[in-house]
């Protein structure tokens, strides 16, 4: 069917269903990240292959809003398809529900009544909906729970993906199953429920020690888990359980049909039932029957029909605090990944300069360099897959944020110039995700406004490592460390400095973060964080500098920096305090560092930093790699 095809059974649907306005928003019903390609909905209807859109379509109008990043994209591929694109990054595009409501209303064929939006539940979550119910709602609309994709997208739409799930051995996990629910079930009995919804993938494989193949780059496995004070529920399909059906009978764990969790929920027997507002989607909370919802502070409402707990998810808490196996693999895997970074840069800037493979005569791309840096990961002990799609920027094309090169139009990779390389691998032992910027060609031709904003970026990445804070420290606090020495020069960056980091997980992990927002939950001892401030000239180049750090706590016999004063203040006072350990094991481009804008107790920090790389990581490479990896270690 072309894109007019699937319109106008769309339109005939929403004509049966009464409904004179449908939205088809660009999520799954797992909140996830990285969505299975059977979800891909907004995408079928439009034709439009971003990650990111929300399709509305009205019986004579057909919209899709997406963001700046798509908008070239977008115009090529709606073109001819009634499509009309709409801005949502510009100012003066309005929001979806302001769109609805300001545009004249036409007799409706669809008869009398309210005038009615439609949405699939299942794409919303509970406090997602709500919110939309509430502001269509203030112009007189009504909302409608109602699937009208699945009937009509029957032919060539991809199956749930049935990989086999398999075991996470605990010697990785460091917990057993049976510990990790007799914890949640303590949070459970606090909020007064005796059941809980859980429909993220990865609270799911956490909580139940498994993992899979079923999402691109995050080893997850597509179900949903009720937990309930005697029993949990995995509802999966069986043929991804065969194999390890004994285990998971072991653990305790019932195992039902993935599509059976609905009448599971009509049926249950619990007087509270704890759902994530954000997390679980509006269909399962529409499948408990009667019901009243209320949140955390509502929790001394009784009420004799069921009480839906809609609260942040106690696992998004308990996955983000590290257990001492889970640390200690994340170190294991920063050493793989060091090892395969520096054999890739050894290859990028030594065996290819410049940037012509020997003896065959081609010029590297973004791509082949992004696949080169794939294969040297893939040699590593325990790599099961990248952890998100490497960003390769050239030039230009780093000054794109969330860039992503296509075959078609990638960047070749030759003269001189800067490359922006974000990237990150999946281990048994741990997730890793870091960037660096190089230069590349001739070190002469660096230009001094590229060293400078190098050395901002670098200057505000060292002072947020450094940082030392109380206990309930929130991210937004320690923010302004790694902008200070950007805004100081009026340059800013507009996405976060720090996101949580999973093990053998999601590479994006809740609940705190490091950024301007007014995140209320703190940093925790355990949490992983990146550290990525970064500068980008449009047109010209970007600049990131990322590496991955955990927090604990300060050993105040340490002398840092000579802070004794400190020391001896926390020690009276007997506060606790927090620091970072940095985690990656990489080189800096210090070709790029401006040495008059450094501090010498910045020097310090860096050559004691290269020191500790090359200490750790140059055992496990051959002789030239490692005159290679000394060369970029040397003091400054």
């Amino acid at each position: 069917m072309d894109i007019q095809e699937r319109l106008g059974l769309l339109r005939a649907r929403m004509r049966d269903n009464k409904v004179d306005v449908y939205i088809i928003p660009g999520t799954d019903p797992h909140a996830s990240e990285y969505m299975a390609p059977h979800w891909m909905e907004m995408n079928w209807i439009t034709g439009f292959l971003g990650e990111s859109g929300t399709a509305v379509v009205t019986m004579d109008k057909a919209l899709l809003w997406t963001d700046s990043r798509y908008y070239l994209q977008a115009e090529k591929e709606l073109a001819g398809s009634t499509f009309a694109l709409m801005r949502e990054s510009d100012v003066d595009t309005p929001s979806i529900v302001e769109w609805i409501s300001l545009t004249p209303r036409t007799p409706s064929p669809l008869g009398e009544g309210a005038y009615t939006v439609g949405v699939n539940p299942e794409m919303y979550s509970i406090r997602g909906y709500k919110a939309l119910k509430e502001e269509l709602a203030e112009a007189d609309i009504a909302l409608k729970s109602v699937d009208l994709i699945r009937p009509i997208w029957t032919e060539g739409r991809p199956d749930i993906p049935m990989n086999p799930l398999y075991m996470y051995d605990e010697k990785f996990a460091g917990e057993s199953v049976d510990s990790k629910l007799k914890r949640l079930r303590e949070a459970m009995a606090e909020k007064r429920c005796d059941a809980m919804v859980i429909a993220e993938l990865d609270e799911i494989g956490w909580l139940l020690n498994i993992r899979g193949t079923d999402v691109d780059y995050t080893p997850c496995v597509i179900a949903y888990v009720v937990v309930e004070k005697e029993r949990c529920t995995l509802f999966v399909s069986r043929t991804k359980v065969e194999k390890v059906l004994k285990g998971l009978d072991v653990q305790g764990i019932q195992v039902r049909e993935y599509e059976e969790v609905f009448d599971y929920l009509r049926q249950i027997n619990a007087t509270g039932v704890l759902m994530d507002g954000n997390r679980v989607n509006e269909a399962l909370y529409e499948a408990i029957g009667d019901r009243s919802q209320v949140t955390d502070d509502r929790l001394q409402d009784n009420n004799p029909i069921r009480r839906v707990v809609v609260t942040p998810s106690p696992l998004q808490v308990m996955m983000s605090v590290k257990n001492e196996v889970e640390i200690a693999g994340e170190r294991t895997a920063m050493l793989e990944d060091a090892v395969a970074l520096t054999r890739f840069f050894k290859w990028l800037m030594v065996d290819n300069a410049p940037c012509t493979v020997k003896g065959e005569g081609k010029v590297l791309t973004e791509i082949s360099v992004a696949q080169k840096l794939h294969e040297f990961r893939a040699m590593g002990k325990n790599f099961t897959d990248e952890s998100f799609g490497t960003i390769a920027g050239w030039k230009g094309n780093g000054a794109i944020v969330h860039y992503a090169a296509k075959p078609e139009s990638c960047a070749k990779i030759e003269g001189n110039g800067v490359l922006l390389l974000d990237s990150g691998g999946q281990y048994l032992d741990g997730t890793t995700d870091i960037t660096r910027t190089m230069w590349i060609g001739d070190e002469k031709a660096i230009p001094a406004a590229v060293k400078r904003d190098f050395t901002l970026v670098l200057k505000g990445h060292i002072a947020l490592a450094r940082a030392r804070f109380p206990k309930g420290t929130r991210g937004n606090q320690l923010d302004i460390l790694a902008r200070q020495f950007m805004w100081q020069e009026g340059v800013h960056y507009g996405h976060g400095t720090g996101h949580g980091v999973g093990h053998f997980m999601g590479c994006h992990e809740g609940p705190a973060n490091i950024r301007t927002d007014n995140n209320t939950n703190p940093i925790r001892l355990g949490n992983i964080f990146s550290d990525e401030p970064g500068i980008y000239r449009a047109g010209e180049y970007g600049i990131r500098t990322e590496n991955l750090m955990v927090t604990k706590k300060v050993n105040h016999n340490d002398n840092h920096n000579d802070n004794h004063n400190h020391n001896v203040l926390a020690r009276s006072t007997g506060e606790e305090y927090y620091e970072f350990e940095t985690l990656t094991l990489c080189f800096y481009d210090t070709r790029l560092i401006d040495m008059s804008m450094m501090t010498p107790d910045e020097i310090e920090w860096i050559n004691a930093y290269h020191e500790r790389v090359y200490r750790t990581v140059s055992p496990r490479l051959n002789n030239e790699e490692k005159a290679f990896l000394a060369d970029q270690c040397k003091k400054l």
